[in-house]
């Protein structure tokens, strides 16, 4: 059954009522994320500054230890070098240093040869060294030692670049968890129990589970199998013996010009499931934001439904 994909006669008041729900959020509470992500950065640029003895012992041992030090020493150049800035005028391969970027395991590449892995760490940290903010680092070209007040004034600086860099993945987080916490209450409000680990196939009646992989065949060789990260699984509270759960993502946006960039991965990753599982797997948007007629349209023609947030009351006609 179709929720929204097939009444565009509602799409243009659907919309106006979700970009109000989303600036509501932001004006309330994006602020304050931003600002205790801004807090916690500065404390991570002055441990980054400890590690590197305030930036006067910058070597290929620091960034082994430290690997995620990186962002941070990226931003106290200048100018601040982008990611693949650095990859550029250090002349060393991008995969080392997407890895040591890596937000959930930053690490050096584990396959690459140790002499290659000191010699391209030796090029980052003569690039650092080379391009460091003097009128941040004040300390670098003088004799005295930098004082308490120099360090935290220079890590509150290097936080700033930070956190702008990074603004729209912050808020970003932030609006997923606010969204996955309003799916959790509805469902619990009706008697479903949230599963902190669970398999895709192995999912009893009743059971929700956020950040669950689900196994899909390559589109060249079915019999390989690769994971790919659903926001939420439901399996219905009547749920048939076999049924399959029910495939939510979460999604927000702050203008309508991000998200037409992205409207092909929801696409891509639905032609993916049914690939594998057919046509009864079911995969739903959960809408906040600035979401257009043209992103509606074209989630629609790719035979995508999805639920506003803004009227969350239509998870019922998913038979939940």
């Amino acid at each position: 059954m179709s929720v929204n994909n097939n009444n565009p006669s509602k799409w243009k008041a659907d919309i106006v009522r979700s970009v109000d729900l989303y600036n509501s959020w932001f004006m309330e509470f994006a602020p304050k994320a931003f600002r205790e992500t801004r807090v916690a950065t500065a404390i991570q640029v002055e441990k980054a500054l400890n590690y590197s003895n305030n930036l006067l012992n910058v070597t290929p041992d620091l960034l082994k230890a430290h690997p995620e030090v990186l962002p941070i020493l990226r931003m106290s150049t200048c100018p601040p070098i982008a990611r693949d800035r650095l990859i550029g005028l250090s002349g060393v391969s991008k995969n080392l240093v997407i890895n040591m970027e890596d937000i959930t395991d930053p690490r050096m590449p584990p396959r690459m040869a140790l002499e290659q892995l000191n010699c391209e760490l030796l090029k980052i940290c003569q690039t650092i060294i080379k391009m460091a903010g003097p009128d941040i680092f004040v300390w670098l070209n003088r004799r005295e030692n930098a004082t308490a007040q120099e360090i935290s004034r220079a890590a509150t600086i290097i936080a700033d670049r930070l956190c702008g860099a990074v603004s729209d993945p912050i808020i970003r987080n932030t609006q997923e968890k606010r969204q996955l916490a309003t799916i959790e209450k509805w469902l619990k409000i009706r008697g479903y129990r949230k599963l902190d680990n669970s398999k895709f196939d192995k999912m009893e009646a009743g059971t929700f589970s956020f950040r669950t992989n689900v196994p899909v065949g390559m589109a060249d060789n079915e019999k390989i199998k690769v994971n790919i990260p659903v926001d939420v699984l439901i399996m219905p509270l009547a749920a048939a013996k076999n049924e399959m759960p029910l495939l939510i993502e979460a999604k927000s946006a702050g203008d309508f010009a991000n998200v037409n960039k992205r409207r092909k991965e929801e696409a891509q990753k639905m032609s993916q499931l049914r690939n594998t599982y057919g046509s009864k797997i079911r995969l739903i948007l959960f809408l906040c934001g600035y979401f257009d007629s043209g992103y509606l349209g074209y989630e629609a023609a790719e035979g995508i439904d999805w639920v506003w947030e803004h009227r969350i009351e239509d998870m019922q006609l998913l038979g939940l």
